[in-house]
């Protein structure tokens, strides 16, 4: 199997926060990572104290989804900042785009495992 050429990370960071605004929710880069190949974190702030992040992962068969790095719930954004600055301690190239959105929509495309 050939696996598709791979989308350089600022342009794939430009289209989900263009999906944010068209769809109405506030999303900015916090990190700004390796413009060809960085991995993104995605974090999804509700505006009430709580919030998730996001971390891409690839499935057994190399399709690429998304999974709660912070767990299925919900969690104080002070955790959910401590998740990221962990992540990047071990890589100074990561991408972090923050969603701003009281309903929680993430915007992301890929399945969320």
């Amino acid at each position: 199997m050939e696996l598709a050429p791979r989308l350089k990370a600022e342009i794939w960071v430009k289209a989900l926060i263009r999906r944010c605004e068209v769809g109405g929710a506030t999303a900015m880069v916090v990190a700004r990572g390796d413009a060809t190949s960085g991995v993104v974190l995605v974090k999804v702030n509700n505006l009430d104290g709580h919030a998730k992040v996001f971390s891409p992962v690839r499935a057994g068969d190399g399709s690429f989804l998304w999974l709660s790095g912070t767990g299925a719930d919900l969690v104080p954004e002070a955790d959910a900042d401590a998740y990221i600055a962990r992540q990047r301690k071990f890589d100074p190239d990561l991408w972090v785009v923050e969603i701003e959105d009281r309903a929680g929509r993430h915007f992301l495309q890929e399945p969320i495992a």
